[in-house]
């Protein structure tokens, strides 16, 4: 039963650094990895998830958001939304590659949803983009942790 808890734990880690709350699911990850009472690929893959949906969470929010922009209470001043869109335009769906980055990452995947990007193109380019980095800092933590 821990280890079922522990591994809900690192999807909930995950799931919650994906949407703009202030998480970390990497320390999680590692430490789970370091550990060694858990399986790798399950980890790699929970975490995945996790992450991913968070980010399908505000690919969702950035939909269904921008019907609100012009009330006073909405978040983003509209130049700011505005620099958002043409920076996204600039650099296309391939700058959700930096979906993962901290910071960059989170808003970029609600300005993905403001400017309709496909679903499926989201999904695949920021389930790369996640899974890749966890595969990376896997590897570094088993190979010199």
């Amino acid at each position: 039963m821990f280890e079922l808890t522990s591994y809900l734990g690192l999807f909930l880690a995950a799931l919650g650094a994906a949407t703009l709350l202030p998480m970390q699911s990497e320390a999680v990850l590692v430490g789970m990895l370091l550990s060694s009472r858990y399986a790798v690929p399950v980890l790699l893959a929970v975490a995945t998830f996790g992450n991913v949906l968070g980010s399908a969470m505000n690919w969702l929010l950035g939909r269904s958001i921008e019907r609100f922009r012009h009330k006073r209470w909405f978040p983003v001043s509209e130049n700011r939304l505005q620099k958002a869109r043409q920076s996204y335009l600039r650099y296309g769906y391939w700058s959700l590659l930096l979906s993962w980055v901290p910071i960059v990452g989170d808003p970029l995947t609600v300005i993905a949803g403001i400017m309709r990007e496909p679903f499926w193109r989201f999904l695949l380019i920021v389930t790369l983009a996640k899974g890749g980095r966890y595969l990376v800092l896997a590897w570094i933590t088993l190979k010199w942790g």
